[in-house]
């Protein structure tokens, strides 16, 4: 077994060429091959990049020649979410597309849908592909999911997905309802898990929103403090205060891939513990495309990431 785990792509399709080229991959027979090596994509192929049809039909290419393997962002959860329409409500979709929140959802997809046409027949088309990309993939010795592998919500999740960790619509509908145990298994397996903050603290991510709620470290069953606990955006203050209404993770017991949490590229690339690699370094906003070697060692190590 050897894979090269790649990160999110989010349509930078001539860095995802680049990668696949520097990893020894050629294009032959109409997909990107290796000799020896296979690549999992840790989801959130698309919106941001100006390559969006141009990354879909690289990666799709690899999977139907065996070169590949993917698994669901947010972002393609995202995308089934806004092309599905709500059956209890006339004229209104699962993810909304009106008002101010519609505004703030339409911005974050633009590109997909510029390029794509908003319901056309290639929209729809692309939206059934991404509802047969699984949730998860759980082998023996790693484990690829798009932000936490969290035991407890993928125990929710399994009885409601088809062969191979695949969503039905139904249980789109469902996890897409703000409040239902499936909404917050969905929210963590592929958003990661969040804590909200002491009453009057906020800060504003990397779009601007103003958040109550941290994304935190997971993967560190030692959390203490809020401050210590926090993973995202530099240069956020955020309180030296004990946690509060926060369930631990277990721990990976394995090898467990990871994207999603747009990883300072200035910083050395190195896993986030002995069991976690995350592979996202913010090519969303101008950073290096990511993969991680992966040759079935017990412990992850530094020196088997590769970029762009």
């Amino acid at each position: 077994m050897s894979l090269d785990v790649i990160g999110d792509v989010h349509g930078h399709a001539d860095k995802l060429e680049l990668l696949l080229s520097k990893l020894g991959y050629q294009h032959r027979r109409g997909a990107w091959r290796h000799p020896s090596r296979s690549v999992v994509f840790v989801g959130d192929l698309i919106d941001r990049g100006p390559g969006q049809l141009r990354t879909l039909n690289i990666v799709r290419g690899m999977i139907d020649a065996g070169s590949a393997r993917a698994t669901m962002g947010n972002h393609e959860f995202n995308a089934i979410a806004w092309a599905t329409p709500d059956p209890t409500e006339d004229g209104i979709h699962l993810r909304h597309r009106h008002g101010r929140k519609g505004k703030n959802n339409r911005r974050q997809h633009h590109a997909f849908l510029a390029e794509l046409g908003e319901d056309s027949p290639q929209h729809r088309e692309w939206i059934e592909w991404f509802l047969d990309l699984p949730l998860w993939i759980e082998e023996a010795s790693y484990r690829v999911v798009h932000a936490c592998w969290s035991p407890r919500h993928i125990d929710v999740l399994r009885p409601k997905l088809r062969s191979g960790n695949r969503l039905t619509i139904e249980t789109v509908e469902q996890a897409s309802r703000k409040g239902t145990e499936l909404y917050k298994a969905i929210e963590t397996i592929l958003k990661g898990v969040e804590v909200t903050l002491p009453a009057g603290v906020s800060f504003a991510d990397k779009e601007g929103h103003v958040r109550q709620e941290i994304r935190i470290r997971w993967w560190d069953s030692n959390l203490t403090t809020y401050q210590s606990a926090y993973i995202g955006p530099s240069g956020v203050t955020i309180p030296d205060l004990p946690i509060s209404n926060y369930e631990p993770i277990q721990k990976p017991d394995r090898p467990t891939f990871i994207g999603h949490y747009w990883l300072d590229p200035e910083k050395p690339m190195q896993p986030l513990s002995e069991f976690v690699a995350c592979v996202d370094y913010s090519v969303g906003n101008g950073g290096p495309l990511v993969a991680y070697r992966f040759d079935g060692e017990p412990t992850l190590s530094a020196a088997d990431f590769v970029r762009t």
